[in-house]
């Protein structure tokens, strides 16, 4: 499917039925005609921020993408879920960024295991000038802040360290209020940006967000470069804070391999988007601080463990949160990542689970999908070893040494092995 994406009605085409229209930075009235990023530039105006325009262009690249990745369904590919996707985005310099297409389409294949096609061109969106002064941020660093367990940790510990970031994070419905209530309570407050790509299409489209993470990172890019720092010349240090054994997320058994094991921060995805931004001259530097960590650990050695104490239990993990109706299902992988975390802490888990009882035999519970994977993974890793699952997932050439990350593998499994010892699962 092809999608030409733009600022400007007037050079978008018709919609046809393998062309999809997508209007940038503003509202659609053509229900038929995609829209995204209308509500940044609402919020960027009412912050008085002004981002660096490379900035502004790669977040029309991350619009564009987060848009195509919601609204192409992969059950219509000839094998159910490899997509073709032809993307033609409006930029600032579309000299630069066709000069980055190949890195571009690699970067997006490993991320979503899509075949991309690329191409930029001219009148891309421009920020007005604004009429009020601008606000330039005292901060030096920035992190993303989700509403998640491992990004409070990542926030907590930094303020812990004397370090104030300027938090920024995607509104959600579920998450948004939680954001505020932790940005606002930590440290005795953070400054706090909070944005919304509000994608819209016509139709059901796909609801797996492979490329979510594209979007998350845009906008901690463009947070960075509105800060006096990095006016100023400096380097701007993006926190993107989350557990090694989740960030590689090696398959569990043979039939989750590709994109159905999520690589939204895997370690060569994070490496490649850090290669774009060094291209592009943005001076963002990409920091996971607990790449060699589990959850568990995170937890454990957490540097305010009276925060984290208060807020862990309402973060949010699943991954079917909005699914369940704003509750956590407490069987997909992340729900079992966050219980098994919690029990290494030592700490009760004053989480609410829809299906709580996993050592219960049913279709709900220990014959569930991911709880049967899970258990036949321990049992991989204990007979073959965890290369078995790992496979080739850590070979590349931004892989220096992989050593520390089949060990937070390892470490995790060990981790999931002995909540569900705990509960009695077999």
């Amino acid at each position: 499917m092809k999608l030409v994406c733009s600022p400007d009605s007037s050079k978008l085409p018709e919609l046809c039925g393998s062309t999809l229209p997508v209007l940038l930075y503003h509202r659609s009235e053509a229900t038929v005609c995609a829209s995204a990023g209308a509500a940044i530039v609402e919020e960027l105006y009412r912050a008085r921020l002004v981002p660096n325009q490379r900035a502004i262009d790669f977040l029309s690249l991350a619009l564009s993408i987060v848009t195509a990745d919601l609204a192409i369904p992969r059950a219509k590919s000839p094998d159910g879920w490899t997509r073709q996707i032809d993307l033609k985005i409006s930029v600032a310099d579309p000299d630069f960024w066709n000069s980055q297409i190949a890195a571009l389409q690699a970067m997006l294949r490993f991320l979503t295991t899509d075949i991309w096609n690329i191409s930029f061109l001219p009148d891309g969106f421009r920020l007005e000038a604004l009429k009020k002064e601008v606000d330039y941020p005292e901060e030096t660093s920035v992190a993303l802040l989700s509403g998640g367990a491992d990004s409070l940790v990542g926030v907590l510990d930094l303020v812990a360290s004397n370090e104030r970031p300027f938090v920024i994070s995607q509104t959600v419905h579920g998450d948004g209020e939680k954001q505020g209530q932790f940005a606002t309570s930590i440290g005795g407050g953070l400054r706090h940006l909070q944005l919304n790509h509000n994608a819209k299409f016509a139709g059901d489209g796909d609801r797996d967000q492979r490329a979510r993470s594209m979007i998350f990172l845009a906008y901690g890019v463009l947070a960075a470069t509105t800060t006096k720092s990095y006016q100023d010349g400096g380097t701007i240090p993006l926190y993107v804070c989350e557990n090694g054994f989740i960030s590689v997320n090696a398959p569990l058994t043979e039939a989750r391999v590709g994109s159905l094991s999520t690589r939204t921060t895997h370690p060569i995805y994070l490496s490649r988007f850090q290669q774009m931004l060094n291209a592009a001259g943005l001076r963002v530097r990409i920091i996971n601080p607990y790449q060699f960590k589990t959850k568990g650990e995170m937890f454990a050695e957490c540097r305010n463990q009276g925060d984290l104490k208060r807020f862990a239990h309402v973060s949010t993990s699943c991954s079917r949160f909005r699914t369940f109706g704003l509750e956590h299902c407490g069987r997909c992988v992340p729900c079992l990542i966050r219980r098994a975390a919690f029990h290494k802490w030592g700490i009760t888990d004053e989480t609410h689970y829809k299906h709580a009882d996993l050592a219960k035999v049913d279709d709900d519970h220990a014959n569930y999908d991911d709880v049967r994977s899970a258990a036949m993974a321990f049992a991989t890793v204990e007979k073959e070893g965890v290369d078995a699952l790992i496979g080739a997932t850590l070979s590349s050439e931004f892989i220096a040494d992989s050593g520390p990350l089949r060990e937070v593998v390892v470490r995790g499994f060990a981790e999931l092995k002995s909540l569900f010892e705990s509960l009695g699962i077999r």
